[in-house]
C-alpha cells in the first residue's frame, strides 16, 4: 500500500511591481520554487488582494507610482499587519531601501536584477519567521485557556472570563477601557491585549495620569517644541509619539483634567497630534487602552470622567474582578510571584505553608494582587528557603474564626451554669418570676402552683441562709 503523505496548500506569496514585464518575470521565478503567487501592480492594488487573501510573504518593489513600497509597509504597519516584505530596488536606491528595513521592519531588500538563489533563501526564512510568529501565537492561546495569559495568572470562572474577553478583543483595533480596584492588575489586563494583538512588535507605552502633575500632563501626552514654555530647553516627543506603531495605556483617566480630556478625545479621533508650540500636526497610529479604578458612570456623575470620552474609549468594556472574589486563584498567583520574588533576592522558597494558605484564603485583601504581592515580598526575604510559615508574616495573626452572634435571652428565660446547686436554681428561678409578675406575690405564686405563704417561707429561708453564711464567714475572719 503507498505511504499516505500530508498535503497542505503551498505558501503564498505576494508579487508587487509596476512594470509588467518584470513583475511577470518575478511571478514565474517564484512560482517555479513551489509557492503560490499572486501579483499587483502597486500598493493600492497590493492592498485589495490583501483582503481577498493573506500571503505568508510579500514581494514589493520599492518604487512604484500611486502607492510606493515605502507607503505600502508604513500602511500595513498602521494596520498592525506584520507580514514579511522584502523590498525590491534598483541601483542607487539601496539607502533608501535600507531606510525602509530600519524605519518599517521590512524583512530584507534585493537589489535588482535578482538572483533566483538569493530571493528563494529570502523567501524562505520570511516564510519560517511567519510561520514561528503564528506557532507562537498558537501556544499563547493554549496557555490562556491553561490559566496563564501573559503575567496574568488565574483559572477561576471570573479569570476564564477576562481571559476570553482579552482573546476577543485583541486582534482587532477597538478601544478598550479596563476598570476595577486599585492592584487587580488592569495594566497586566492592557499588555496582554497588547501583546496578542498586532502590534505587539510596536512600542507599549503607559502613562499614569494620577501621577503627571497638570501643568505637565499635555506636554507627556502630546509633546512640545524647544521654547514653546520655560524650561522646555529642547524638543520632546509626547507619549503618543513614543506609542506610535503600538499601544497607549492611559492608567487612571479618571484623574486627568477635565480640559486636557477634550483635547484628548480630539487626538484620538483624529489620529493627529500636535506638540504644544508646533505649526503642525503629526499623523499617528496607536491603540488606545484606558484603566480606571473609579466605577465609569460614578466618574462621569462626579464629573472627574466626560461623556464623550467614556463612549470613545469604551468601545470595549473590561471589568477585573477583586481578589476575594476569586480566592481559588491565589495559591497559582503566590506560586507565579514566588517564581519573580526568589529570582529577585536570590532566595529558595519552595511555597507557602497550608496555614499561610488557609489565612490567605480567609482574608479580603482590599490592595488585591499588589497586596499579595508585597506581603509576599517581604515574607521570601524573611524565610530565605523552605516554606512560608505564619512566623514570616509579622504583624499578622491567624484569621478568627467567624463568630456567630448569638440572640440575646428573653427575660423570661433562665440561664444558669453548670455546678449550681438546687437550691441556687430554684432562688434563681423564683426571683426570676418574682421580677415577671412586678415583685407580686399572690400573682408569683399562682404562676409556680405555689400557695402564696409557701412562697413567702421559701423566699425567706433563701435570706436566712444568706445572713447566716455571712455570720459564719465574718467569724472567721
Amino acid at each position: 500500500m503507498d505511504a499516505i503523505r500530508e498535503w497542505r496548500m503551498p505558501e503564498h506569496i505576494l508579487v508587487v511591481d509596476d512594470d509588467e514585464c518584470q513583475r511577470t518575470d518575478l511571478a514565474r521565478m517564484v512560482s517555479s520554487f513551489g509557492f503560490d503567487v499572486t501579483t499587483a501592480g502597486d500598493g493600492l492594488e497590493a492592498l485589495q488582494k490583501l483582503q481577498a487573501r493573506g500571503p505568508n510573504a510579500i514581494l514589493a518593489d520599492l518604487v512604484m507610482p500611486r502607492m510606493d513600497g515605502f507607503a505600502l509597509l508604513k500602511e500595513l504597519s498602521a494596520r498592525g499587519d506584520q507580514t514579511p516584505t522584502v523590498i525590491l530596488t534598483a541601483m542607487g536606491s539601496v539607502d533608501h531601501a535600507i531606510s525602509v528595513v530600519h524605519d518599517l521592519k521590512a524583512y530584507w531588500f534585493l537589489e535588482k536584477p535578482v538572483q533566483p538563489g538569493v530571493l528563494r533563501t529570502l523567501l524562505e526564512r520570511a516564510i519560517q519567521q511567519c510561520r514561528l510568529r503564528k506557532e507562537a501565537e498558537g501556544l499563547r492561546q493554549q496557555l490562556s485557556y491553561q490559566g496563564v495569559l501573559g503575567d496574568l495568572v488565574g483559572s477561576s470562572p471570573p479569570m476564564m472570563e477576562i481571559f476570553s474577553l482579552i482573546r476577543q478583543v485583541a486582534p482587532t483595533s477597538a478601544s478598550v477601557l479596563i476598570s476595577g480596584e486599585s492592584g487587580t492588575g488592569k495594566e497586566l489586563v492592557a499588555r496582554a491585549i497588547h501583546g496578542l494583538s498586532p502590534r505587539r512588535d510596536g512600542p507599549f507605552v503607559a502613562v499614569n495620569c494620577a501621577a503627571l502633575p497638570e501643568t505637565l500632563m499635555e506636554s507627556e501626552l502630546f509633546g512640545h517644541e524647544k521654547g514653546s514654555f520655560t524650561g522646555a530647553a529642547g524638543r520632546h516627543e509626547g507619549c503618543f509619539e513614543q506609542a506610535n506603531n503600538g499601544t497607549l495605556l492611559l492608567d487612571e483617566i479618571a484623574e486627568m483634567p477635565i480640559g486636557t480630556q477634550a483635547k484628548l478625545l480630539r487626538v484620538i479621533e483624529e489620529s493627529k497630534v500636535r506638540r504644544i508650540g508646533g505649526s503642525s500636526d503629526i499623523a499617528i497610529s496607536v491603540r488606545v487602552l484606558a484603566a480606571t479604578n473609579r466605577p465609569p458612570q460614578q466618574a462621569i456623575g462626579e464629573k472627574h470622567l466626560r461623556e464623550d470620552l467614556f463612549y470613545r474609549l469604551n468601545v470595549f468594556h473590561i471589568l477585573l474582578p477583586p481578589l476575594r472574589d476569586r480566592t481559588e486563584d491565589i495559591p497559582a498567583i503566590a506560586s507565579a510571584l514566588l517564581i519573580h520574588l526568589n529570582k529577585k533576592h536570590g532566595c529558595r522558597v519552595t511555597g507557602l505553608s497550608p496555614e499561610v494558605l488557609s489565612w490567605f484564603a480567609q482574608s479580603t485583601w482590599p490592595g488585591n494582587v499588589r497586596e499579595l504581592r508585597n506581603l509576599l515580598e517581604r515574607a521570601v526575604i524573611l524565610a530565605g528557603d523552605g516554606e512560608i510559615q505564619m512566623s514570616h508574616l509579622p504583624g499578622l495573626a491567624a484569621p478568627k474564626p467567624a463568630v456567630t452572634l448569638q440572640p440575646a435571652p428573653p427575660d423570661d428565660v433562665l440561664q444558669v451554669p453548670v455546678g449550681r446547686s438546687m437550691n441556687e436554681v430554684e432562688e434563681a428561678y423564683l426571683r426570676l418570676t418574682l421580677k415577671h409578675a412586678n415583685y407580686n406575690k399572690r400573682r408569683a405564686a399562682e404562676m409556680l402552683g405555689l400557695c402564696p405563704r409557701t412562697l413567702h417561707n421559701k423566699m425567706r429561708g433563701y435570706e436566712h441562709d444568706k445572713a447566716r453564711s455571712a455570720a459564719a464567714a465574718a467569724g472567721r475572719e
